[in-house]
């Protein structure tokens, strides 16, 4: 079959987006290639139209499950065979999944990078016949990205151990001309094809605005824009309480963050999906993989960190081609805490020889000894056993692990986590009649507060057994306990973290910390969230315009439909219909006049513009005037 004949019996599509015809042929003829197209582009089609035409399984690496899960699903839909390996799986699953890419008829292999080091992969994948393989979110293998991932620095060497010559194919939204060039270098691409889509998005309409009242704000923008949004925040709690404003002021919301459960996540990513709710409130783990086209709106209400990670979040609004809108609320405070958690991100030097002399003390490692020897780790007792900061301490492990000294299990990214299933009525009755529970639930809400009541928090079975006065295992089994009473839902650690020393343990003043290295990581995180801050204050140019110029491509006309564009068009002059309906409003009001708040809400549906001269004229001729409390009155006659 042809790509052609592929695209119609599988997508129902008579003919392919610009760029992907070309880049199916070049993979068909064997080449590496690399692929920049923005997202929403087709980048998967890029990579599965080939596999479809030729033998063979291609293994697709990418970094979440909820990419992997999606993209599977959307395959056996069509028919087509896909499976993914990822943490969780029994090993009798992960084992008959690699046999039916060997020995059955599995199109499509999905796994992550930390999975392809596993030596059961590497054992099946030489048995494999393997046509391709598909490096999705490329930009990860990059140091200088904004979001390294090290396992993806492996890839090149799997690559390296299949018995045969096998084409890869690297995909991105967002990537600098730096970061493209890491990209094929830690690859170890041969002699790569570029496809570049451009960075410049025609039907959607980039804004950044100051604003204090944000959540009015966003109200505001909600009424004028109707169809499916996306609001981002920094933070879980922020999902729930923006959703509830939301919720309350009458608008169909939900709330989405990696601290649900999967069962929580999948219904209410697909409650958004089939329009039953509007608005989904989420952090930035929503939105990879996620196929929705007509999204109208995207709302940052903080600022990200990085402008490939806001060109990436932003561009899921209007990948149907229809208008759509990508509005940035911010304050200057927000600016400044943006700076400043970067920085946060790169301890210094002494803090990090600091924390690897307590892993060495923690571990009771003599200098020169147990390189790949693995220890139980536990977090809260190591910060608090050697005094350290464990926010910057979690950073100064990270930089120990990028600088290849340690390794971390996954299990230290996903700690237990806990949250009430009964509310707070029931949670009393219940220690009524369970008052042997009592003292430890207490206890429970003491340490780690309300906020149990409405979202899963991360907590320490040691920090708890040290407080309570008794054996972990024993706070194991009571956690069990109340979860198998419903009292709340306890997800235990899967496996205790374990640290690994990869290198024979150093003198911690000659540990070899490549101080330039980390000091160019620093500057170069510094250089992007300056390049965001700008991004934001700038006022004046078009802001699609400045999106190209960072991503080093050539910046073409004016997108005429951003803030900074909007705002050089000329001003359309107030109709005397709108005055008369300004006029009309504040009449109601019978004398109490109304706030420039309530006249702004009232008129959503009217240009911002159009109603800020219509006010402006009708003070100059003295029709309206503002009272004492700072609302607009009608002048008395």
């Amino acid at each position: 079959m042809t790509p052609h004949d592929i695209l119609r019996q599988y997508w129902g599509y008579s003919a392919f987006r610009p760029l992907q015809e070309d880049i199916v042929n070049t993979v068909l003829a064997g080449h590496d290639t690399l692929v920049l197209m923005p997202t929403g582009g087709g980048k998967s089609l890029c990579y599965q139209v080939p596999t479809l035409v030729m033998e063979g399984v291609c293994i697709v690496v990418t970094p979440l499950i909820a990419l992997m899960k999606d993209q599977v699903e959307q395959l056996k839909r069509r028919n087509i065979p896909a499976a993914a390996i990822f943490s969780g799986m029994h090993w009798r699953e992960i084992d008959a999944t690699l046999d039916n890419c060997i020995y059955g008829n599995t199109k499509f292999l999905y796994v992550s990078p930390e999975r392809l080091q596993t030596e059961i992969v590497i054992e099946r994948a030489r048995k494999m016949n393997i046509c391709l393989i598909a490096v999705d979110e490329a930009h990860c293998i990059s140091a200088w990205g904004y979001d390294f991932r090290p396992p993806y620095l492996k890839i090149a060497d799997f690559r390296a151990l299949l018995p045969k010559p096998v084409s890869l194919i690297a995909l991105t939204a967002s990537a600098t001309p730096e970061v493209q060039a890491d990209i094929q270098a830690r690859l170890a691409m041969q002699n790569p094809h570029v496809f570049r889509q451009t960075f410049a998005r025609p039907n959607l309409s980039y804004s950044a605005l100051p604003e204090a009242e944000k959540e009015s704000r966003l109200l505001r923008i909600l009424g004028n824009v109707p169809g499916s949004a996306v609001v981002y925040v920094r933070s879980r709690r922020q999902t729930q309480q923006v959703a509830e404003f939301l919720y309350r002021n009458g608008v169909s919301a939900d709330f989405y963050h990696a601290g649900l459960t999967t069962q929580q996540r999948d219904a209410k990513q697909s409650a958004w999906i089939n329009n039953q709710i509007r608005v989904i409130v989420a952090t930035n783990a929503f939105g990879m993989g996620i196929d929705k086209p007509d999204v109208r709106v995207v709302v940052h209400l903080d600022v990200p960190d990085t402008p490939e990670a806001y060109y990436q979040e932003a561009g899921r609004a209007g990948r149907d081609g229809k208008k759509a809108y990508a509005v940035l609320l911010y304050t200057p405070a927000d600016l400044s805490t943006v700076e400043a958690r970067t920085e946060q991100q790169y301890p210094s030097v002494e803090l990090i020889r600091r924390t690897y002399q307590a892993l060495a003390n923690y571990t009771a490692v003599p200098t020169g000894a147990g390189q790949f020897a693995s220890y139980d780790f536990d977090m809260h007792t190591f910060v608090t056993t050697f005094q350290l900061p464990p926010q910057d301490t979690h950073f100064a492990l990270k930089q120990l692990e990028h600088e290849g000294f340690i390794g971390l299990t996954e299990s230290y990214f996903r700690p237990s986590r806990l949250m009430m299933s009964v509310n707070n009525r029931e949670l009393y009755e219940f220690q009524l009649r369970n008052p042997r529970y009592e003292p430890f639930i207490k206890l429970v809400l003491r340490m780690y507060g309300g906020e149990l009541f409405t979202d899963f928090m991360t907590i320490s079975e040691t920090a708890l057994a040290r407080a309570f006065l008794i054996d972990q295992k024993e706070i194991e089994a009571m956690l069990q306990q109340l979860h198998e009473r419903n009292v709340l839902i306890y997800e235990k650690q899967k496996d205790k973290p374990q640290l690994t020393f990869l290198t024979p343990r150093f003198d911690t003043s000659r540990l070899p910390i490549d101080t330039q290295l980390l000091d160019e990581r620093k500057q170069r995180a510094m250089t992007k969230v300056r390049a965001m801050v700008r991004y934001v204050q700038n006022d004046t140019q078009c802001r699609t315009r400045l999106l190209q110029a960072y991503f080093g491509e050539e910046p073409g006309e004016a997108c005429g439909i951003c803030d900074n564009c909007v705002k050089k068009k000329p001003r359309p002059e107030p109709t005397q219909a709108v005055r008369e309906q300004v006029w009309q409003y504040v009449h109601q009001a019978d004398g109490a006049g109304v706030s420039p708040r309530q006249l702004a809400d009232y008129f959503a549906q009217t240009n911002a513009d159009v109603l800020a001269q219509a006010v402006q004229q009708m003070l100059a001729e003295e029709v309206l005037q503002y009272n004492a409390g700072g609302n607009l009155t009608l002048r008395a006659e």
